[in-house]
């Protein structure tokens, strides 16, 4: 039974679900949850990376099941990281007013630096694990979600319609300058075409693997993700309420994660971003030394 396609893909879309609304629920919460949430986190992902050199070595139906899980949850201590506010990138500030073109990448890449460095070597470690091993499961698909995200932040930042600002956490606020609303971008297309082409192929193995095989399993599993990742990009310019699959983390919103910060105004195709003055203005502040609401806290969080 747990070598049927369909086993695979409610699978695959249960893990995705529950580990995406998860990270949301925490980054939301109290501050003062961060570093426990951070701790906990960071234990299941080291129990991922066992998990992964474990399953390595075995096709077997069960090391199928644990090299996916593990492999997801090794990509979502990347995004919980992140969006905890622990591993981003050197600048922590509002994008420049009128900033554009290469200079606005730069600064783009500035506030995430680290967090790419962290998936890179996330990645190369489940390389060297998988190396020379007859289940690289993990690695692939940690390879794909990884093409994906990239593929969706492209897309996110040259302009989409639903840009889902409210899901950015108050403490990473300055995000929401990178942000632009545009019905859609030149590179839309382009990014479907090659995740449609990926998809294509991993169906093309799937559909030419043997009945119960690891080669159909994890090509199953591999569409699976490939699959919802399209639908995700489609979500961007349609308007499809996506957020009311995560209703139930919205639920239980910690206020102080509601602030002013709500309020900024997001990039838009006919104006730059333009903070509130005293906004800026502390955001200014900020660059030039330690002290300020982003400076590290007694509570541990960044």
């Amino acid at each position: 039974m747990l070598t049927h396609p369909a086993a695979l893909i409610f699978y695959a879309l249960f893990l995705w679900w529950f580990s995406t609304g998860l990270v949301l629920f925490l980054n939301r919460r109290n501050p003062q949850t961060f570093p426990a949430a951070m701790a906990g986190g960071t234990v299941l992902f080291a129990l991922a990376l066992y998990g992964v050199g474990y399953s390595a070595g075995s096709t077997s139906v069960a090391s199928t099941y644990i090299a996916f899980g593990c492999g997801l949850i090794a990509w979502a201590w990347q995004e919980l990281s992140f969006y905890l506010g622990y591993i981003t990138g050197p600048r922590r500030v509002l994008c420049t007013p009128g900033c554009r073109g290469p200079r606005h990448w730069g600064h783009a890449l500035g506030v995430s630096l680290y967090h790419e460095l962290s998936i890179l070597i996330t990645g190369l470690a489940l390389f060297w694990l998988t190396w020379d091993q007859p289940n690289q499961l993990a690695f692939h698909l940690f390879v794909l979600i990884t093409f994906m995200h990239q593929s969706a932040r492209i897309n996110v930042m040259l302009g989409v319609r639903n840009v889902s600002a409210h899901w950015v956490p108050a403490h990473l606020f300055y995000l929401k300058s990178f942000l632009k609303t545009k019905d859609m971008n030149p590179f839309f297309p382009i990014s479907q075409l090659l995740a449609l082409a990926i998809l294509w192929i991993l169906i093309d193995k799937a559909v030419a693997a043997p009945a119960g095989s690891f080669a159909l399993m994890s090509a199953t599993a591999l569409s699976a993700m490939a699959a919802l990742a399209i639908i995700e990009h489609w979500f961007l310019i349609l308007p499809l309420p996506l957020t009311a699959l995560w209703r139930w983390w919205e639920q239980r919103e910690a206020p102080s994660s509601k602030t002013k910060t709500d309020s900024y105004p997001l990039r838009s195709i006919a104006s730059d971003f333009t903070a509130p003055k005293a906004v800026a203005g502390d955001a200014n502040r900020n660059s030039h030394g330690p002290e300020g609401p982003l400076a590290p806290s007694p509570s541990g969080r960044p």
